[in-house]
């Protein structure tokens, strides 16, 4: 059985209790490498190959760095660089998603973004399997999220409140809620692969009436 949004928040805040600060710091280091990125848009196209090239990596060690807090595993903040050591499959990864998500918006908006939910667990897959294909971590994602798609929605639908007060504090309260939010994620991640890896209940044997 598959856990409530507000059991999946309660484990984040729980995972997250003693470890904000770490959270909050692994976040400023992203957002500092984001703001670098951007000041490099000032070159024509410099800005464009630089996020492609270290968007796949990062990717990876962020969601390496928040699993990790979500298990309980104490990761350093160093973590959201981990994406490097397997830089190859995060950019090929990263690309292919960036593809493939475009493509399914050409048709639509909608499409779009659901093949983003569809695809939302690759990295995660990726981490914990760092010799898997790109494809196959997209397709496991795919597989993973049958069924899923609006429940993953409508589990980040519910941050909605915390946004509008983060901007009332002029976007400062991003720094608790974005980790509040991955570390969520990360939990959603971990229950739905346990719903998935659960059996399902024996056949009973032939000639059996459920009725008696």
């Amino acid at each position: 059985m598959t856990a409530t949004y507000s059991e999946l928040r309660a484990r984040a805040r729980e995972s997250l209790r003693g470890n904000w600060g770490k959270a909050i710091g692994g976040l400023v280091i992203l957002g500092l490498i984001s703001v670098v990125l951007n000041l490099l848009n000032e070159v024509p196209a410099l800005g464009l190959i630089a996020s492609l090239l270290v968007g796949g990596a990062l990717g990876l060690g962020a969601t390496s760095f928040y699993l990790g807090i979500a298990r309980g595993s104490n990761p350093p903040v160093s973590d959201v660089f981990s994406g490097f050591k397997n830089f190859v499959n995060a950019f090929v990864l990263y690309l292919l998603m960036g593809i493939f998500v475009f493509l399914w918006t050409l048709l639509l908006i909608v499409p779009g973004i659901i093949a983003s939910f569809r695809y939302s667990m690759a990295y995660y897959i990726m981490k914990e399997n760092p010799d898997i294909s790109p494809l196959d971590a997209i397709r496991q994602s795919k597989e993973l999220m049958v069924g899923h798609k609006w429940r993953f929605f409508v589990l980040n639908l519910t941050f909605i409140g915390w946004a509008l007060l983060a901007i009332v504090t002029f976007g400062i309260g991003y720094l608790w809620l974005a980790p509040y939010i991955y570390v969520t994620q990360a939990h959603f991640y971990d229950d739905l692969k346990a719903s998935k890896s659960v059996p399902p209940p024996p056949l009973p044997p032939f000639g059996y009436n459920s009725s008696l």
